[in-house]
């Protein structure tokens, strides 16, 4: 789960990170104003959306009186923010009030799992305030990594250790190291996928603040931080993601024609292989699961034919602990219910698939024996369709 900026910091601090001065969020110009009056006359406007790069589409503005706070806010707020994360723009509903800093310097600091070694692992560079890819890309030797032992935690040696090999000025390792401790204590305490300072901000007079934040939340941990759940905010998620969230389905938008439902998330990615190979675009990532009743799949179809670019629907089920016949089931009570108006092609095998197959008889579904005709099938009937 995406978290604003101000958020990630109220996170932050709350482990102890400094973090910079602010007056809240700003909802109106009316509430810039009073913001920039509270931080002493001037201030720094931060548009709050889910995508990197604000500064260079115009998502950060120093405010150096009160009046200028309130009529850069009325400029910024409702404004469609375009980056490179966000082509198709990110309306900006809320800014971020904060003390102007005047940063010497800039590094970064970051934990994300790192599925190979199996452990969370730090991401430290002196190279901060750009994307950590380009660093990765046009600098590696510029960055320095940690994996962290899961039972011995992160260890006061080892987070001057990184400190040392990413090369930050030996004078501010300590207090370096000692936000790392407590990045990672937050990462932990939340559940976290991803956290990130950047840049972690050295000031003119030598102090040393997190003068942005990223933190991602793991929704299945959601369970143990209820007071998380408020800083969900589904209108700002693509809204057939945030349906399928309300409706418990494991769904990505992918923007094709050709709608997938699978059971097994390495089943569902074979399928979109399969379909892009035969010349469409997949819709959607969709996974069922073991084990889906008649139910899901009815809830699972009906998403995917909301998305108004489906042209074609794909179903690609091995029954295992999954039931071909409650799979058949569902498309029934979908289909009764539905005016389905584009093709929809089947692939049923495992359990009970003869008895799927055989509820399925009369119908208009198109069943066939092997996932590679099944996405050539649909990916035709689509195209002729249209």
């Amino acid at each position: 789960m995406k978290i604003h900026e101000h958020q990630a910091k109220d996170i932050l601090s709350r482990f102890g990170a400094p973090v910079p001065k602010n007056a809240g969020v700003a909802l109106t110009p009316g509430e810039a104003r009073e913001g920039a009056i509270k931080l002493g006359g001037s201030c720094v406007l931060k548009a709050q959306v889910h995508v990197g790069g604000r500064g260079k589409a115009g998502g950060i503005k120093v405010a150096k009186s009160p009046d200028e706070a309130e009529q850069l806010a009325e400029k910024m707020l409702g404004m469609r923010l375009i980056t490179h994360q966000a082509p198709q723009g990110e309306i900006v509903g809320k800014l971020l009030m904060e003390e102007p800093l005047q940063i010497a310097n800039e590094f970064y600091l970051g934990i994300v799992p790192d599925r190979a070694a199996q452990r969370n692992t730090l991401i430290v560079s002196a190279m901060g305030g750009v994307d950590i890819e380009a660093v990765a890309e046009e600098h590696p030797e510029a960055i320095a990594r940690m994996p962290i032992d899961p039972l011995l935690g992160l260890k006061d040696y080892q987070a001057r250790e990184v400190c040392f090999d990413a090369k930050f000025p030996v004078e501010f390792i300590p207090r370096i190291a000692l936000i790392l401790k407590q990045l990672y204590q937050a990462y932990l305490e939340c559940d976290c996928s991803m956290a990130e300072i950047n840049p972690l901000a050295v000031t003119s007079d030598g102090g040393i603040i997190a003068a942005d934040a990223k933190i991602l939340l793991d929704d299945n941990a959601l369970f143990r931080h209820p007071e998380f759940l408020s800083m969900q905010e589904e209108n700002e998620e693509d809204p057939l993601e945030a349906e399928a969230h309300r409706r418990g389905i494991q769904y990505v938008h992918l923007g094709g024609d050709i709608g997938i439902i699978g059971n097994g998330a390495g089943l569902v990615m074979a399928t979109l292989d399969e379909v892009a190979r035969a010349g469409g675009k997949p819709a959607n990532f969709l996974d069922i699961g073991g084990g889906a009743k008649a139910e899901l799949v009815r809830n699972s179809l009906e998403l995917i034919l909301s998305d108004a670019n489906v042209k074609g629907v794909l179903f690609n089920i091995f029954g295992g602990i999954t039931r071909g016949d409650e799979v058949a089931k569902g498309i029934l009570e979908a289909t009764d219910k539905m005016d389905v108006r584009v093709p929809m092609v089947l692939r049923l095998a495992g359990t009970r698939a003869e008895e799927g197959m055989a509820l399925l008889k009369g119908t208009k579904l198109n069943t066939c024996s092997t996932m590679q005709v099944a996405a050539a099938k649909v990916v035709a009937l689509a195209h002729s369709a249209s």
